[in-house]
């Protein structure tokens, strides 16, 4: 039988090129100052680095409270298992993989059907990294139909002031001039009379919102739609419209069946949504659909050989994980029309209860009730002056609710709010918690003299 001294001749070695080494040192953790500007020189055990990274990530806030985010913060242990499956496949690469490819076809045939496209056949759409880039894509398609018109002048593109930042880089980036039009009063969102007041020979397209991030309200598109029809008959401008829907094209199929604001209007050019917000898919995926191939110039879609295969894409990026399409497949796989049905109105219920229950308090006005999306906005009345909208987002923040509260675009800027979005997983129980947080927080609130936050130094909102 072989003896072993307890004294050894090597050197004491830390670390080295084999990180097993370390393995057995339970306090190896705390001797580690993790890199911020370089790599360092010796490898960790995969156990150490997962501590350590964990350890710094504890400080974020708890995504199940964030009610600022639109994005799923909760899925199924089941769609989480798929997706770890499918991390590594490449989208991209679709002779490799040909049934992530299938169903990401799939789900382009499901969102026509539930945006009522005329012609299923015709349809042609596809899967994008979040509403951002599809926004990207739809605007592109707009340019490049309008400069085929042969007309002088800059091209402009007509949108409320309340459109989510993807649409003014779209803008900067592409050299179109946006024509924001303000918020006036009580009207929060784009009208169909400010849509047309806008628009000119040089309008490539406007811009409608089914689900307003600051407030959660859909814009009329069925009017903004009939509006354009006549200034064509007008003008002969024949300006189409792009429904942003992130959100609202996923609540309103199911919800709101009898609200005309898709395909059903022959002047909707195309729609996106966000997979990953009532998609109830992690991020980041969205979708892009156009009617028609007279909608989508031929010329923006490329046909790449690449890996062995013939690909027609049209894109901003190339390679990203096939994951979130099959989370989005499992979805609509999982639920159907009936479980879709149910979660959203499950969604819209929390909110519009919340919102009654947080009016009842006293010292709130709603802006908006959670009825559309489930989303609602509310400030203080007139006569609370001892706190504003700020001071009761930061005590919030102390019990861990994420509540986001901002000032309204031109010409609302004299309006501070706080916004509450109701998404799958946030329940009545949890709803109840964030009432009770809010009660208890009033009376030192009101105690105070004056507002004790500056809103002039509050960080930007970011929908």
């Amino acid at each position: 039988m072989v003896l072993h001294s307890g004294k050894t001749n090597r050197p004491n070695r830390r670390g080295g090129s084999n990180p097993l080494l370390d393995g057995m040192n339970p306090a190896l953790a705390a001797t580690i100052t993790l890199p911020h500007h370089r790599l360092d020189d010796e490898a960790l055990p995969a156990d150490t680095a997962l501590q350590l990274v964990r350890d710094e990530l504890l400080l974020d806030g708890n995504a199940r409270l964030n009610l600022a985010t639109f994005v799923t913060t909760w899925m199924e242990p089941q769609a989480r298992e798929l997706m770890a499956e499918c991390v590594d496949k490449n989208m991209i690469d679709k002779d490799e993989y040909p049934q992530t490819a299938e169903l990401e076809r799939r789900c382009v045939n499901i969102l026509a059907d539930l945006w009522h496209a005329p012609d299923p056949a015709a349809i042609i759409g596809c899967s994008t990294t979040g509403s951002s880039e599809a926004c990207m894509l739809a605007g592109m398609a707009f340019k490049r139909r309008w400069s085929k018109l042969g007309r002088g002048g800059r091209p402009n593109l007509v949108m409320g002031v309340n459109v989510q930042v993807c649409w003014e880089k779209f803008c900067e980036y592409w050299e179109v001039e946006p024509r924001f039009v303000p918020m006036e009063g009580d009207r929060f969102h784009l009208s169909a009379e400010e849509a047309v007041a806008h628009c000119d020979e040089n309008t490539i397209g406007v811009v409608a919102i089914l689900g307003s991030t600051f407030d959660g309200s859909y814009e009329p598109v069925a009017q903004i739609a009939a509006a354009l029809d006549e200034l064509q008959e007008r003008t002969g401008w024949d300006i189409p419209v792009h429904v942003d829907g992130a959100s609202g094209a996923m609540i309103a199929p199911f919800l709101d069946p009898e609200l005309e604001w898709d395909f059903r209007l022959p002047r909707v050019a195309s729609i996106n949504t966000s997979g990953h917000k009532y998609g109830l898919v992690y991020p980041g995926v969205g979708w892009v659909l156009w009617r028609d191939h007279d909608a989508l110039p031929q010329e923006l879609v490329f046909n790449v050989n690449y890996l062995g295969g013939e690909m027609p894409t049209f894109a901003l990026n190339f390679s990203r994980p096939g994951a979130e399409v099959a989370a989005q497949y499992y979805t609509f796989v999982r639920l159907g029309r009936a479980g879709f049905r149910a979660v959203q109105q499950a969604s819209r219920d929390v909110a519009t209860t919340l919102a009654e229950r947080i009016e009842e308090l006293g010292p709130f006005r709603l802006l908006t009730r959670g009825d559309e999306l489930p989303v609602f906005a509310f400030t203080t009345k007139p006569e609370v002056t001892s706190f504003d909208v700020f001071d009761v987002s930061r005590r919030l923040r102390e019990r861990g609710w994420l509540v986001p509260a901002y000032t309204f675009p031109a010409n609302r800027t004299d309006l501070a709010v706080l916004r509450v979005v109701c998404r799958n997983g946030f329940t009545h129980d949890l709803a109840a918690l964030l009432v009770d947080d809010l009660t208890r927080a009033l009376p030192e609130l009101e105690r105070q003299d004056r507002p004790a936050h500056d809103a002039a130094t509050s960080t930007a909102f970011h929908h």
